[in-house]
């Protein structure tokens, strides 16, 4: 055990290849289907909407899939990232558990986002794709792939749930800094959106509808394709470079990590940072923890069964955990978690017992972020802040049961364009939704 506060890698280390997680599945995952035949789908149905590469990286069973250099040249704007001891959490928590935290917030959108949008957005621009449509909630995502249109020069095309748009400016500043266009969503841009408006015009949105309105602008204009920041299996590997890099600074670290937790709204910023370790969890070899707000609890109360991603049903039809397609959440500020289904791959993880999930109010999650904050220095997100509520939650146990585990979290995003939420928990205004 190395007695470094911070774990850094050299741009030499930054990973040549991403994990595709498909093959090491205990079961093979079942198949999305067509939203209007009901049957499995075939890689020419999605083509109207994704990139022809990032089709067979979605129904690939390759193991690995080699990064692109133009790609590795974008992320070493920020990548390798920091895997950093939280030693004064650990202090002022009293506990022989040794913490670390990956640190996503350090990208130029501030969270693990970018990992994917680059690489989306290269393939996208490399078959002459010239807009990107995507959705976002809180708008970590929508930041991402603003930023990484800009990159690709794309233009780009996102439609903000309303909820979010109203409560987090910044984020909206950001994206247009970017040469976003940002529209709150339900829109009277598209069909989809006035229907909503019609039946309920004061529609706090959601992520499936905001989903089924940019689907619906990409599929009616031949110069576009629509993006996803989570859920689908390529989106998922494209992450996988946090979970790796992971690996190799706790070997640096000298440190056998014995619990993973990351918080869960589609399934990106955990499948990013754990799924490199599934194989070690299904040895028992350590424990993973997806951590969800109980306000949105797709895997601790929704079903197991086909759903569509959206909420009008334009897109494909996944074999997933979900509160139904239709489920408007509550307002609550951790917006990239508001989703009413999980991943595919993650959710068959879960139903095999080799991910644990959990569920956490709203209040207790801003302790946790005002107790980090005041140690570690860094004001996390609100998602990320429910990673950090169960990591306290798990050195307090082992500080009762006088266990050195080994901790580690993944702080998937900065909080500072989020303080009107801290402003709300600090002056009592915060439901615990």
């Amino acid at each position: 055990m190395l007695s470094n506060k911070k774990i850094m890698l050299s741009e030499e280390d930054l990973p040549k290849k991403w994990y595709n997680i498909l093959p090491d599945l205990p079961e093979p995952l079942p198949p999305p289907l067509h939203p209007e035949t009901k049957e499995p789908l075939k890689p020419e149905d999605l083509e109207p909407i994704f990139a022809k590469e990032l089709i067979k990286q979605e129904m690939s069973n390759e193991r690995w899939i080699s990064i692109p250099e133009e790609v590795r040249e974008v992320y070493k704007l920020w990548r390798p990232t920091p895997l950093i001891r939280a030693k004064r959490l650990e202090e002022a928590l009293k506990t022989p558990a040794r913490i670390y935290y990956k640190y996503e917030g350090v990208s130029p959108p501030g969270s693990h986002k970018p990992n994917t949008a680059v690489a989306q957005a290269y393939y996208n621009a490399k078959e002459g794709v010239e807009r990107l449509t995507t959705e976002t909630g809180a708008g970590q995502w929508g930041s991402a792939l603003s930023f990484a249109t800009k990159v690709f020069d794309l233009k780009c095309t996102v439609y903000m749930v309303k909820v979010s748009y109203q409560q987090k400016p910044y984020r909206r500043i950001l994206m247009e800094t970017w040469g976003g266009e940002v529209i709150p969503s339900p829109s009277n841009r598209t069909k989809s959106g006035r229907a909503i408006l019609e039946r309920d015009p004061e529609n706090p949105g959601s992520l499936g509808i905001a989903i089924s309105e940019a689907v619906e602008d990409a599929v009616v204009h031949e110069d576009t394709k629509y993006s996803l920041g989570s859920v689908l299996n390529h989106v998922l590997m494209h992450q996988t470079v946090i979970g790796l890099e992971v690996m190799k600074q706790l070997e640096i670290a000298e440190e056998n990590p014995n619990i993973l937790i990351g918080c869960v709204g589609g399934g990106s910023n955990f499948a990013g940072f754990c799924y490199p370790f599934v194989k070690d969890a299904i040895e028992g070899k350590l424990k993973l923890i997806a951590v969800e707000p109980e306000a949105c609890p797709t895997f601790t109360k929704g079903e197991y069964r086909y759903d569509f991603g959206d909420t009008v049903g334009l897109t494909p039809l996944l074999k997933m955990f979900t509160l139904g397609h239709e489920f408007i959440p509550p307002p609550i500020h951790a917006g990239g978690l508001r989703y009413h289904g999980d991943a595919p791959t993650m959710s068959l993880l879960v139903k095999h017992g080799i991910i644990e999930a959990r569920a956490v109010k709203q209040i207790p999650t801003f302790e946790a972020g005002i107790l980090f904050a005041r140690t570690e220095g860094i004001v996390p997100a609100p998602e990320s802040n429910h990673a950090i509520r169960v990591a306290i939650d798990e050195a307090l146990k082992a500080k009762e049961r006088d266990e050195e585990k080994v901790i580690v979290f993944n702080l998937s995003g900065h909080g500072y364009f989020d303080l009107a939420a801290y402003d709300d928990f600090l002056y009592g205004r915060l439901k615990n939704a």
